[in-house]
């Protein structure tokens, strides 16, 4: 467990009052474009990269002068920003970051091959209610129907057709059966909802700061070194490999280390949900879009559980989500639980195999071609929430000097972390926010 070496603690402020504080208008004296500086960012997530990212590429940025470490206890992206769906949408949360994170992700789909290198696309989105179906067993190892027989790739004739167009579908969302559909309304279109692949974001993200001299060490950070009355002096980490302890100077230390945030900064309210998640190469490809379910079981849904060897409950209704994804690939997420307490990495979480196949059950349900399609992936990830009264995510000074903490960004870290990034790198080299107005996110009204 981690701790700060010092008992310097945070500034608390009156909720919803602007502030230009003291802290701030030193941190502007002292900010100069000329001063050396050692910045530490912890945690190799979305956020993590995305902050060395602009960082290493703010005008003020000299590497001459500035030096930049990325600290990640495991990999990068090891993860929920590798294992999250990665939906981007100007109506998701919170309002003051979201339109300014969406208009770097295109920017940066646009500069560096977006499209190819993490598979940045316009997409449609929209909620669906739909009746479920008994489903026949499946494989528990490949997803394929038990009984082994060929799936027909043939497209929906005229008839089947016409029935998804009755059924209120778009004429391209053909991957639902039409008797389970009850109700569509669409949430966004190409113009509101984009994605990314997660994992080949945040490590692009992580690779292209690497190109302008960010240096990135797999280690798991033990202490941050404080000096009372003058901020942060050192990060502490055991590295990986070698399981050495090494002591590095920082003046700028970011905690972006998701649910893990606490374990680095103990002060911070930041607690983890675990969430599980498939992806499945569907029986044909499938059109680009995120849909929202929200699905009502039969009585007498569900087949014996592969893994507990015992039929499995479930609730009347489910909402897992599907996001198709470029190269015939969909992905699947259910809802949250708190059974197991947060592990040490991200490296030692533990994936439910009966809990992926509730989501593989749930979507085969109302879906031919997830049903009859491959299981490539089962996994688990945890998402970082603010507790309390307080929406999150976090993003800015602690209270100490030099100290930012950047987390708490729930299921919306990779949309909204390009945004955080330039954020960060603003509250590095410039002493405050730009870019937004983000005194709601302030992490000192909750510490």
């Amino acid at each position: 467990m981690m701790v700060l070496s010092d008992s310097h603690q945070a500034t608390r402020l009156p909720g919803g009052e602007e502030f230009d504080d003291g802290e701030q208008q030193n941190l502007k004296k002292m900010t100069t474009h000329s001063e050396k500086k050692e910045i530490v960012i912890i945690g190799g997530g979305i956020i993590g990269c995305t902050s060395a990212y602009f960082l290493s590429r703010h005008p003020a940025y000299d590497p001459s002068k500035h030096r930049i470490t990325l600290l990640e206890a495991s990999k990068i992206a090891g993860g929920a920003s590798g294992k999250a769906g990665g939906l981007l949408a100007l109506w998701a949360y919170p309002t003051n970051i979201v339109p300014l994170s969406y208009r770097l992700h295109a920017e940066l789909a646009k500069e560096h091959g977006g499209e190819s290198r993490w598979g940045y696309r316009r997409i449609h989105c929209g909620q669906l209610s739909a009746k479920g179906r008994s489903i026949q067993k499946t494989s528990a190892v490949s997803g394929k129907p038990a009984n082994g027989e060929s799936v027909s790739l043939n497209k929906r004739d005229e008839k089947a057709l016409g029935k998804i167009i009755a059924a209120g579908l778009p004429k391209d969302l053909n991957w639902f059966t039409p008797e389970c559909v009850r109700s569509y309304y669409e949430m966004g279109g190409p113009d509101t909802t984009a994605q990314v692949h997660p994992y080949f974001f945040t490590t692009s993200m992580a690779d292209l700061a690497k190109e302008k001299g960010v240096n990135i060490v797999l280690g798991a950070v033990s202490n941050i070194d404080t000096d009372d009355g003058n901020g942060v002096k050192a990060v502490t980490y055991e590295d990986k490999a070698t399981k050495e302890t090494h002591t590095i100077p920082a003046t700028d230390i970011i905690v972006s280390a998701g649910p893990w945030s606490r374990r680095v900064y103990p002060p911070a309210p930041i607690s983890g949900m675990r969430a599980h998640s498939v992806t499945i190469t569907p029986s044909k490809p499938i059109s680009a879009y995120a849909i929202f379910t929200e699905i009502s079981l039969p009585s007498d849904f569900g087949q014996k559980d592969t893994f507990l060897k015992l039929k499995r409950p479930h609730g009347k209704t489910v909402t897992p989500e599907i996001y198709a994804r470029p190269n015939n690939e969909a992905y699947a997420c259910g809802e949250g639980d708190h059974l197991v307490p947060l592990p040490k990495t991200t490296e030692d979480v533990e994936t439910d195999m009966a809990r992926c196949q509730d989501i593989i059950d749930y979507v085969s349900s109302i879906s031919d071609e997830l049903r009859d399609g491959e299981v490539t992936v089962r996994q688990a990830c945890y998402l970082p929430n603010v507790e309390g009264a307080s929406a999150g995510p976090l993003i800015g000074h602690t209270g100490v000097k030099g100290l930012l903490l950047a987390t708490g960004h729930t299921c919306w870290g990779i949309q909204n972390g390009p945004g955080t990034g330039k954020l960060i790198s603003e509250f590095v080299f410039d002493g405050k926010a730009k870019s937004a107005s983000i005194g709601s996110l302030d992490p000192r009204r909750v510490l």
